[in-house]
């Protein structure tokens, strides 16, 4: 191993050179930096973390897709509900505001308690997450806006149909 302060390519031709001065017969396999040994070392293990990333993400995806379904099939059971609230005056902002206050307290509690679950289970697969802390922040803040968005813009189409609904034909629906 050699240390220095500049860039170790330039080093290549007088490491062969000093080699061959104390012993012409010794082969030089390879020369890497360290940061080239360090990634072959851990090559395995960055693999383990890239599967594990690409399962997140289809967690991720998942977990958007059943907030989506659950926002948007839990407003449709309310039809006639709003249906009733616009017939007895309420306002387009007053259905969004039922709606959107409803799906963001179901939102937080789902991301709380995922959030909490994480954690617990964080420690269980904490040595395959060689380069990232198993509470890694951003992870977790990143997955966490995520769902949120994702409440979100499930509660928007219900609450944009909501607002528009005839309340002849929501007292109908059933």
């Amino acid at each position: 191993m050699v240390r220095t302060l500049s860039d170790p390519r330039d080093f290549v031709r007088p490491l062969r050179q000093a080699v061959a001065k104390v012993d012409k017969d010794q082969p030089i396999a390879a020369l890497m930096t360290m940061q080239q040994a360090l990634a072959r070392q851990y090559s395995e293990e960055l693999a383990g973390v890239k599967f594990f990333g690409i399962f997140a993400a289809l967690a991720l995806l998942l977990a958007a897709i059943g907030i989506y379904g659950v926002v948007t099939y839990f407003f449709a059971q309310r039809r006639q509900e709003m249906g009733v609230r616009v017939a007895l005056g309420a306002g387009r902002r007053q259905i969004y505001r039922v709606i959107f206050g409803q799906s963001l307290k179901i939102a937080i509690a789902g991301i709380t308690l995922g959030l909490l679950l994480a954690l617990g289970v964080t420690r269980f697969i904490q040595e395959a997450l060689y380069p990232v802390s198993p509470t890694d922040p951003a992870t977790f803040a990143c997955a966490a806006l995520v769902l949120f968005g994702v409440a979100i813009f499930a509660a928007w189409a219900p609450a944009r149909g909501a607002a528009r609904v005839d309340p002849i034909e929501a007292l109908r629906y059933e």
